[in-house]
């Protein structure tokens, strides 16, 4: 018999592996979407809705998908997720009309239900110290938003973008398969036979794991968004070409994936909270400053008018969106490490709705950012629309757990102060 701590890490290899794939996958359309856009002659608001649509799918079954984790096991659902997306990703280049398009890729979009599936088969299998860690590296499946972005343009410009679907429909399958071979079950991870999904939905009515989900749409929907607009972003606002473009929208996908392991490390050690309150603060000022479209103005001064010219170069742009996949990446793995540490009997179910509402952020950003630069014509729009969801977090967060720590030392200076 397989000792235990071969089997914990064969099933964290394994279910990152599966959700690199499944990730990558979902996030096709961040590259093949544009050629697809030049070819049906999309405005910004559609091409926003072709782009999002896999991740509407991909969030919506988050929740069920969560559900029957806990009933009966991630990787018996794991395995039919992915074999139930091989089909829809290779009839994607036989698509010609928009709508083609959008009834398929709400079937690609299964594979963005992975998380919610993986993220709490791999917690069951660690001690709850090790736990932060263990979701850390599965989540960091998210650098697949990467592999795309280094991948399909390289498969775009040599073979056209219909290959794209072939290949990764091909990765799918051979993954699924792997991943059968190498993981294990332990029926002790599943929740009693007689816990009804009433019981399971009950969740809904706490309002913590709604303060949960506001985070998590913010450094998970903040992420797909982004992950999604930001190709085509570098190639409108500074002229790049596809591949370059892509290459450089990476700086964005790669850490908000990879480091969310380093993530989870920090939310084992300094708490869940100091995390997420730091990462809040450190995107808000990036997003504020990313936020200001290139201006210019004219000031009146005693020597005669000034004309200053404002504008964000690519390099700062680059240094300041790859801080923000970081704090995102930080973020992803805090607010799960609080859901490991207050749920733990029902993971699957509260990640599923964490992730469900995480994802529906990611499936409506992008369609409001196409939205906002067709009604202002302003590229960066799409970063004041983040500045201020981020804004009501910390407002969110500082008045429910910062205020309330404050209350809490208050008596106890005083005590200190009288003896």
């Amino acid at each position: 018999m397989t000792p235990r701590s071969q089997q914990q890490l064969s099933v964290l290899v394994m279910s990152t592996l599966a959700f690199t794939v499944c990730f990558a996958v979902w996030m096709m359309f961040a590259v093949i979407g544009i050629p697809i856009k030049a070819q049906l002659g999309l405005n910004e608001t559609q091409f926003g809705i072709l782009i999002a649509t896999p991740v509407l799918t991909g969030s919506l079954i988050r929740l069920p998908l969560g559900m029957w984790t806990d009933k009966f096991g991630g990787r018996i659902v794991f395995f039919f997720l992915m074999l139930s997306t091989v089909g829809p990703i290779w009839l994607m280049e036989y698509a010609t009309e928009f709508w083609h398009f959008l009834t398929i890729g709400l079937f690609v979009g299964l594979a963005g239900g992975s998380f919610s599936v993986g993220i709490a088969y791999c917690a069951r299998w660690y001690e709850k110290e090790r736990q932060g860690m263990a979701m850390g590296v599965f989540g960091a499946g998210n650098s697949g938003a990467a592999v795309t972005k280094l991948v399909a343009p390289a498969i775009v410009m040599a073979y056209g973008w219909t290959m794209v679907p072939q290949v990764y429909a091909a990765a799918m399958l051979v993954t699924a398969i792997l991943f059968w071979f190498f993981t294990y079950d332990d029926p002790a991870h599943k929740v009693p036979a007689h816990v009804t999904v009433r019981d399971q939905l009950k969740a809904l009515k706490d309002p913590v794991v709604w303060k949960y989900c506001q985070y998590y749409s913010i450094v998970f929907g903040g992420y797909v968004g982004l992950a999604l607009w930001m190709t085509k972003y570098y190639v409108t606002e500074y002229g790049f070409d596809l591949k370059t473009a892509a290459l450089l929208a990476a700086a964005f996908s790669l850490p908000g994936g990879v480091l969310r392991a380093v993530g989870g490390w920090m939310s084992d050690k300094w708490g869940a909270h100091r995390v997420t309150w730091w990462v809040l603060w450190v995107s808000w000022i990036c997003l504020f400053i990313m936020s200001y479209p290139d201006s210019e103005f004219t000031v009146k001064t005693v020597t005669g008018p000034q004309t200053y010219h404002l504008h964000l170069g690519p390099e700062l742009f680059t240094a300041l969106l790859f801080t923000v996949g970081v704090a995102f990446a930080f973020g992803k793995a805090s607010v799960f490490k609080y859901i490991s540490d207050e749920y733990p009997h029902n993971i699957g179910v509260i990640s599923g709705i964490v992730g469900l509402v995480g994802g529906l952020g990611g499936f409506l950003l992008p369609i409001m950012f196409g939205a906002l630069v067709d009604l202002t014509g302003i590229r960066s729009s799409a970063f004041m629309l983040m500045y201020g969801v981020v804004w009501v977090s910390l407002i969110w967060m500082y008045a429910t757990e910062v205020r309330k720590l404050d209350l809490i030392k208050k008596p106890a200076v005083a005590a200190d102060t009288l003896e």
